[in-house]
């Protein structure tokens, strides 16, 4: 799960990670008193907050160094359509902005902390390249990221802390608080179940501060039962509204831009489905993973999702009957299909336990179903049927 920068904020802010004075607004006139009377001075940042990087570029940062300016400006980003390298050209309506003291910039560094999948073990990132795309340092000067895998009966070790700080290139009362921020930063990771915690950019003040200017956190779906106040940050605005819908079914469900709907039981065999259907010419429209207990209510389910994505011209179900007999899932697609007057043409491939029999189902249903010998095949037709 995604949260807004405001929202990582106030997380950071309860294990001391110094982030600067700030608070979130809905319109003009809030973020003028936000300027004045919380925070004071005579320069601020306003920020949009939509759950996207590269806001900057986009027009969604601004600099404000007059109570006059920070309404113009407000009024600017409250509502319009910020188009960023990472919302797609729809781009996204800003409905939220974040209002912060102005801050005294001397270095801007990076700081990331994710899982390691290779290791299964987080790891934690640092770089002095701060303020850019990571991705973009990662691709063209790898030897700029600094790595610390933390082992995870150890946690985060003391020498681990001092030497990303130095990595950093900070010396003194700069490296000392940077350790400090490293080891709060770290614990909010961990205690919070994040999946990712980053710091982009990590900036140290003139004054000698380390703080946190930016941040980005998300949450492992699987433990928000555990953080009902994380929960709470979810802002379904932001969400694709079918991704929405489908999580509504416990199904899981990815949008994305082709014309080939898939009803497949299994990540994996999902993966592998959307590859296979690629390789044939197709475009899968979406992943959708309906689990291992596939029966009438999931497909059902899985086909008004599917069916919501307007771009959809065929279907194909891959579905391996290990936990669930494939004679049952196909009773399931047919009476799922009948129910939902489905239109558009449907490629049904199963194999595994009473596959023969399901085989048998499908074509005797008086349905429109080409049912696929096996997977190769499967891709095959339901390519066939978009031309």
């Amino acid at each position: 799960m995604k949260i807004h920068e405001y929202q990582a904020k106030e997380i950071l802010r309860k294990y001391n990670v110094a982030v600067p004075r700030g608070g979130v607004v809905f319109n003009a006139e809030d973020a003028v008193k936000k300027a004045k009377v919380d925070l004071g001075g005579n320069i601020w940042v306003l920020k949009a907050q939509i759950h996207a990087g590269g806001r900057g570029k986009g027009g969604g940062v601004k600099v404000a160094k007059s109570l006059h300016q920070v309404r113009e400006i407000a009024s600017k980003i409250i509502g319009m359509n910020l188009v960023t390298h990472q919302t797609g050209p729809e781009g996204r309506r800003v409905k939220r902005l974040l209002v912060e003291e102005g801050i005294n910039i001397d270095k801007e560094l990076y700081v990331g902390i994710t899982l390691d999948r290779a290791q299964s073990k987080n790891v934690i990132m640092v770089s002095r390249e701060g303020g850019v795309e990571i991705e973009k340092v990662a691709a063209e000067s790898p030897e700029k990221i600094v790595k610390e895998i933390v082992e995870p009966d150890l946690g985060l070790q003391p020498f681990q802390a001092r030497k990303l700080a130095y990595a950093l290139g900070l010396k003194d009362d700069q490296h000392k608080k940077a350790v400090k921020f490293l080891f709060a930063l770290y614990k909010s990771y961990e205690e919070e179940d994040a999946s990712i915690a980053e710091i982009n950019p990590l900036v140290i003040t003139k004054e000698g501060d380390v703080i946190a200017l930016d941040a980005k956190m998300n949450f492992d779906d699987n433990a928000l039962y555990k953080h009902k106040d994380i929960l709470e940050y979810r802002d379904l605005d932001e969400e694709d509204k079918l991704e929405v819908e489908a999580s509504k079914y416990d199904l899981n469900y990815i949008k994305l831009d082709g014309n080939v709907g898939c009803m497949v039981n299994g990540a994996g065999l999902a993966m592998s489905t959307m590859d296979i259907i690629m390789l044939a010419g197709g475009e899968p429209a979406n992943f959708l993973d309906v689990g291992g207990g596939a029966n009438k209510t999931t497909v059902a389910n899985g086909f008004k999702i599917i069916l919501s994505d307007p771009n959809v011209k065929a279907i194909l179900i891959n579905i391996f009957g290990g936990i669930v007999r494939c004679d049952r899932v196909a009773q399931g697609v047919i009476d799922a299909t009948k129910q939902m007057h489905v239109k558009v043409p449907i490629v049904v491939r199963l194999e595994g336990t009473n596959a023969k029999e399901a085989g048998v189902l499908l074509n005797n249903s008086g349905l429109n179903f080409e049912v696929a010998k096996n997977f190769k095949d499967a891709a095959e037709k339901v390519t066939a049927v978009l031309n």
